[in-house]
Order: C-alpha cells, then structure tokens, then sequence
C-alpha cells in the first residue's frame, strides 16, 4: 500500500472525485433526482464497499448509467417513490446473486448471462436513450454542441488525468458558453443556503416497480466483475479472489439498497477512477474513501447543489449524445471481442430480439403489473439463452450457409 501523508491524500482523493463527479451528479440531473442526494448516497455507498471488502479495494461508487432510461420509465408507471422500492430491489438482487458466486464460483453467471445477451441490452441502454439526449439538445444547439465538443476534445486530444474528465470539462464549457448567452439562472444559487440538507426521498412499495426493475440488474452484475479484473489488474491484485467477488457484489448491492432508501440512484464501479488510477499508479484504497467522504461534504453544501440544478438542459444534451453512443458502443465491443460465434444462428435469434424488443417499446402487461424496455428485454434475452439448443459446427454451417 503507497504511504502518503494526510494532507497529500486529501488532495488526491478530491482529484479523484473530480474524476467521477461530473458523471455522478449527471444521472440525477437526467431523472429529475436531487444531486446532492446522488453526492451523499455515493459517499455513504462507497464507505459501505470498503467495510464489506476489507478495505482492500481502490474503488469508487457513483451513479450508474444503466438505470437512466429504466427510472425514467418506471417513475412514469409507478412514481418516483414507488420506483426507488425497485431500485432497493436491484440491491437485493446483487446481494442474492454475491450468495450465488461464494456457494458455486463464477461460471455459472458467464453460462447465464454470456456476452449475447449482455451485450445487446447495454447497446440497448445506449439507444434507447438517443432521443432523450436529442430532445434535451433542441433547446439550443449551439449550446449542446459546445458542450459535446468539448468532451469529443477531451475524449479524443486530451493528456493526463485531463483525459479522463471529459463530462466534467464539457459541463464546464457549455456552462460558461451558457452564461455569456445570458440563459443561466442565477437566483436559485444566491438564495440557496451554504449548509443545506439534501432531498431525501421516503421509497414506497410496488410490486410492479419490482418487477419492472429485477432484470435490469442483470447488465451492472456483469459491468461489475469486468470491473473487479480490470482494477485488479490495474493493482496487481486478484481482488477477485481477495475479498472475494461474492463480497464485492454485496458491498455493490448494499450500496445500491442504501441508495434506494434515501432517494438516490443505483451505485456502480467507475470506469473513470479505475482510469485514473491506472495512470497515476495510486492505488491506496485510503484515498478512495477520502474522495467518499469529500462527496459527503459537498453533499451538504446548499450553494454546490443550487449550481448543478443551475446547469442549462442542452449542456447536459449534448453531452448525452457522446455518453449514449458510448454506451451503445459498449455493447458492440463485449459482442466483437466475446468467444461466442454472433454469426451462429442461435445467438443471431438472442441478439435480434433483444434489440427488436427493446427499440420496438414491447410491453408485457397483467393485471396491474407492467413490464417493458430493457428489463423485458434483458429477461426475453436470459431466457432464449437457456431454452434455444447449442449449434454444433456441422449445423450452424448447413443453416448459415
């Protein structure tokens, strides 16, 4: 473990939050959730993992991505509240699924979920979010592509740790643009209070939320392990085994449950601060939790929150753009890098009618309950996966052919 004074990990940890902090206050400006709630249930959720894993594990939680378009649509059916039950559900489900992985290890959740099915429903993510973004982007197009430059600069030209902040620099170019085209407004940050608690929501219980939100799950699980590999090779540790998967998916799932009981979206690792960890060689998970409780703090800080609120709607459009073709592009990568054959028959039928299912807008509905987008889609895929026969080489090639 590096040695760094008190002082020195204070600084890094705020550089790391940094990394993080534009994505994490992104999600809940985009389903209409406080901010600050985002700040503090990360802080809190990222404390928690580290108690969970020993302590042993560089990482930090923030607002995941996955559930956007899912929150969205169930708040529309079920309401916010009754939306946040799904979410706690969500963290259930992770904590179930950590049982499943200490008693059998981790092959059953790559036979289970394999890259045919995980693949399209996170390209399903992507594209199911394209006319959010467009939508936001209409209210000023020179605005959003000011923005979204910018993060195609950073993404493409930047150095460094820079590199790694693509939202955050975007947010703040768009922002400044925005305030020199006279569209900010100020009021909300001259009345909001320097200490201010955030908005706390009280879940309500719904099945039908529930349902809607279980299979959803199925996409983060996945993003998790590759996650687990990813910092631990970044470490040269096999976290993986040391805590252990089953105690980094329950510190994941315990988070994401703690998040749903306070108002806030679902955790997930980031990506972004395994990047910049990467690049710094800092691996001190001391430091992580310092950028936790830094967020914790600014959760508090009623003039922060009143500026992100403050941010105009097609700054955060045209970043959508880039963040949701990405996400789509995700998806493409985990099928053209998988093992399996997309060209075989079986996994084509997986593959087309996830996409189909979920683009179409399919809706299940019985009774009260309704179940559509990605989590029908993800649970048709899960299904057709365990039900439709395995190719040998002889079949696939006399159907392909």
């Amino acid at each position: 473990m590096s040695e760094f004074s008190k002082p020195k990990r204070i600084i890094i940890g705020i550089q790391f939050l940094f990394v993080a902090f534009g994505a994490t206050v992104l999600v809940p400006l985009l389903v209409g959730i406080d901010p600050a709630v985002a700040l503090f249930t990360a802080g809190v959720g990222t404390l928690i993992f580290h108690f969970i894993t020993k302590g042993k594990v560089p990482v930090f939680l923030g607002s995941s991505f996955v559930f956007i378009a899912p929150i969205v649509a169930s708040t529309k059916l079920y309401g916010f509240a009754g939306t946040l039950s799904g979410l706690i559900a969500v963290g259930v489900v992770y904590s179930f699924v950590s049982a499943l992985v200490k008693v059998k290890g981790l092959n059953f959740i790559e036979k289970l979920f394999p890259s045919t099915v995980v693949g399209p429903v996170i390209m399903l993510i992507g594209l199911s979010l394209a006319p959010v973004s467009i939508d936001m982007a209409n209210g000023n197009w020179w605005i959003a592509l000011s923005a979204l430059a910018t993060a195609i600069v950073i993404v493409v030209f930047g150095k460094g740790l820079m590199k790694l902040i693509p939202v955050f620099m975007g947010i703040i170019v768009g922002y400044i643009i925005s305030v020199a085209f006279g569209i900010v407004d100020f009021s909300g940050i001259q009345n909001a209070n320097w200490f201010q608690i955030p908005n706390f929501t009280t879940p309500e219980f719904s099945w039908g939320a529930i349902i809607y939100m279980l299979p959803v799950a199925i996409a983060p699980i996945i993003e998790h392990v590759g996650d687990m590999y990813a910092i631990g090779s970044v470490a040269k540790k096999d976290f993986v085994k040391d805590p252990g998967l089953n105690r980094t998916l329950l510190g994941d799932g315990v988070a994401t449950a703690f998040a749903g009981f306070m108002g806030g979206p679902p955790n997930t690792t980031y990506s972004e601060v395994t990047g910049a960890i990467s690049l710094t060689k800092i691996v001190d998970p001391r430091i992580l939790r310092t950028s936790a409780i830094t967020a914790i703090i600014f959760a508090f800080s009623g003039k922060i929150n009143a500026i992100l609120q403050s941010i105009p709607t097609p700054v955060l459009g045209g970043i959508m753009i880039l963040l949701f073709g990405m996400i789509a592009n995700v998806g493409l990568k985990i099928l053209m890098e998988s093992n399996d054959d997309v060209m075989k028959t079986r996994n084509q039928v997986i593959i087309s009618v996830i996409l189909i299912i979920g683009i179409g807008g399919a809706k299940f509905t019985w009774g009260e309950f309704s179940f559509a987008g990605i989590g029908l889609s993800s649970l048709v895929g899960v299904i057709l996966n365990l039900i439709l026969p395995h190719e040998n080489e002889s079949t696939s090639n006399k159907v392909d052919s």
